[in-house]
């Protein structure tokens, strides 16, 4: 049987943008477009709803724009309503070519919603339809709260089908605006709709509420439809959309479906939406989540080294990541094996053993280990002389006061060489890494790692604020490097994994 291809639309921008509390400026929104469009290679983007704001104006105008230049222009949309001419003279003058209307689905909402009949409401929407015609937009038409419609007053929506299926209206978006249905539904209403409207492409906008939106999505691709709308993360409204990184992947893998999505970039735009909203995924969020690559039984190792026996299709290379190996008290053997052996370090079997056990113990008290931790631990335990620390912290002063810039002064030792220098920063940490930046520049001629990601907690499990845990992931030139600091203070915390990062990367160049 032929494969088949599905449209992807995906609505981070205009449905993702209801989720509470996240509001995207407008250069935001551009950067989330073109890379939407140019890097991912999502089918169409709906970009935002008209005649919100200023803001929204601004924001539409510059994504078409770009798409005009780009040559993308019939893959933007934007979110009208039937109210004449005033959307669609908005969406035109933002240089959009495409609407997406949003009627009532429900004899409820038509009724209660519009105090309208369901005649009155068919007119507005063909008088909608006819004048946006006349601009030059094409017209999608959302059927909002169909799922309902379907439920509890079916002949409405035939009626409003039998009326605008003959007006060029280009596609048919069927949402579950509430979140209520569930698969077999889904499959009975998109088989009574393709029966009596066969040749007319229905998308299917799903929303997550009983968490069934990407059970719900695949349930109407197999019952006939040609789009299913998606955003990046699950953002939207209450419970958020469907989530496009579990869409892309189960259609392909599950149902050998076609698109056009490019699955080594799903990373990089989860995590520069995950920035731009934040609303931060959560860390067993399947392909996206830190966790969802990382094995953390002893087990799972062992069998990864025969044959692959713990792993399935949704390997990590797929999508621009790595596999790792967690390091705690369920690692057993074979992950402290595949850390070792990233790093190069060669034990006997004895003092793998004893390497295991203090792991074993660090994990029983709730500590996180890193593998960069790991030959610090190896060296504690096998009661080797720890080598001399090539980059060292000789003194430094932070400050901060009301009205000023936090400033730092430090003086530090590297490979035998002392060197000074201060600088002001964000915060009292920010100060102290821009004094180092300037001693790597200007007195060793190099590039000083970049500062990836940045977490502070109070150590896990733990039942006191005595203490506070930095884990601090580094960027140096593509490698990537995550070091811990534990202090009762914050920003030195930071400055011991700071200058664990620095040793790391002075041993490697030696």
């Amino acid at each position: 049987m032929e494969a088949k291809f599905v449209e992807i639309l995906d609505s981070t921008l205009r449905d993702g943008e209801q989720t509470n509390g996240v509001s995207f400026l407008p250069h935001e929104k551009l950067l989330i477009a073109r890379m939407l469009l140019r890097d991912l290679n999502v089918d169409r983007i709906e970009v935002g709803s008209a005649r919100v704001s200023d803001g929204e104006r601004e924001a539409v105008s510059m994504i078409c724009r770009y798409a005009r230049q780009a040559g993308l222009s019939d893959r933007v949309e934007v979110l009208g309503f039937v109210d004449g001419c005033k959307s669609a003279d908005w969406i035109a003058d933002c240089g959009c070519q495409t609407m997406n209307l949003l009627a009532k689905g429900s004899l409820k909402h038509c009724r209660h919603q519009l105090g309208k009949t369901p005649e009155a409401h068919i007119s507005d929407i063909r008088e909608t339809v006819s004048y946006a015609q006349k601009r030059g937009i094409s017209v999608n038409l959302y059927l909002e709260d169909w799922s309902n419609g379907m439920k509890d007053s079916p002949e409405y929506v035939y009626q409003l089908m039998d009326q605008l299926v003959g007006t060029g209206i280009r596609r048919f978006m069927l949402p579950d605006t509430l979140g209520i249905m569930n698969p077999l539904q889904v499959i009975e209403y998109f088989r009574k709709m393709l029966k009596r409207y066969p040749d007319t492409h229905f998308d299917f906008h799903a929303h997550n509420d009983y968490d069934l939106a990407v059970s719900n999505s695949l349930a109407a691709v197999l019952s006939g439809a040609r789009g299913l709308h998606v955003t990046v993360n699950g953002l939207g409204e209450r419970c958020g959309n469907a989530p496009l990184s579990s869409v892309q992947v189960i259609l392909k893998d599950q149902f050998h479906a076609l698109t056009n999505i490019r699955e080594d970039r799903l990373n990089d735009i989860s995590h520069i939406v995950e920035s731009y909203s934040g609303i931060a995924i959560a860390p067993n969020q399947p392909i996206i989540g830190d966790n969802v690559f990382t094995q953390v039984a002893g087990v799972h190792a062992d069998g990864d080294s025969k044959n692959r026996l713990y792993q399935n299709d949704l390997v990590p290379e797929r999508f621009g990541r790595r596999r790792e190996y967690a390091l705690g008290k369920t690692s057993g053997k074979a992950n402290i094996a595949k850390n070792l052996e990233e790093l190069g370090l060669v034990l006997t079997p004895e003092q793998q053993r004893r390497v295991t056990e203090r792991i074993t113990e660090l994990g029983d008290k709730k500590e996180i280990v890193t593998q960069e931790d790991l030959p610090y631990i190896v060296n504690d335990v096998l009661k080797h002389d720890a080598p001399e620390d090539r980059v060292k912290l000789v003194s430094y002063v932070v400050s901060t006061a009301y009205g000023l810039k936090p400033g730092a002064n430090i003086k530090v030792e590297i490979n035998g060489r002392q060197y000074e220098a201060s600088a002001t920063g964000d915060g009292q940490y920010d100060a102290f890494v821009k004094s180092l930046r300037y001693i790597y520049k200007k007195y060793l001629g190099r590039t000083f790692p970049i500062l990836q990601n940045y977490a502070v907690t109070i150590p896990p499990g733990g039942r006191t604020d005595a203490l506070v845990q930095t884990v601090i992931t580094w960027n140096d030139n593509g490698r990537l490097l995550r070091t811990r600091g534990l202090d009762a203070d914050q920003t030195e915390a930071a400055i011991k994994a700071t200058f664990k990062m620095l040793n790391i990367v002075e041993s490697s160049l030696a």
